[in-house]
Order: C-alpha cells, then structure tokens, then sequence
C-alpha cells in the first residue's frame, strides 16, 4: 500500500456517464428509425413527453431511466468539461 491517502469515488460523475453513454444509444436508435435524433430529444426534454422517443432498441426505456434535470445536467457539464 502507497501512502496514507484516500481514494474518493464520485457517484455522480459515473451517473453522469452512464447518461451519456444511454443519450448516445437512444440518439442511434432514433436514427435507425429515421428520426433526426436533435430535434426528437429537443422535443422530450422541454415537453416531458416520452412519445418523442422512438420505442425501437428500448429507446424509450433507457432514457425514462433518467429525469429531465438530470439529463440536462448531464449534458451541461459535458459541454462545460466537468
């Protein structure tokens, strides 16, 4: 063992990840189906509407795994790089 030191595991950068990873795997679904996957997850995140994501590849089920909130938080701090 190096050192005294602790190792600090964050939660919520995984949860960040993993809703990133889904958002990519629900935006191929949605272009599969034929939809253009910017505007159908524009459509859902300031509707709440889950109808504007395709059921096809259980899209819709990965993403209601998440809340709004999260998602956009998600998606802000990726562009932000934190």
């Amino acid at each position: 063992m190096k050192g005294n030191k602790t190792t600090i595991f964050n939660v919520s950068m995984l949860k960040q990840e993993l809703i990133i990873m889904s958002l990519n795997e629900i935006a191929a679904s949605l272009e599969k189906a034929g939809y253009n996957a910017t505007n159908q997850l524009v459509g859902y995140l300031l509707s709440g509407d889950l109808s504007y994501i395709t059921s096809y590849e259980d899209a819709r089920e990965k993403i209601s795994k998440f809340t709004r909130d999260e998602i956009l938080m998600a998606i802000i701090n990726g562009y932000f790089g934190k």
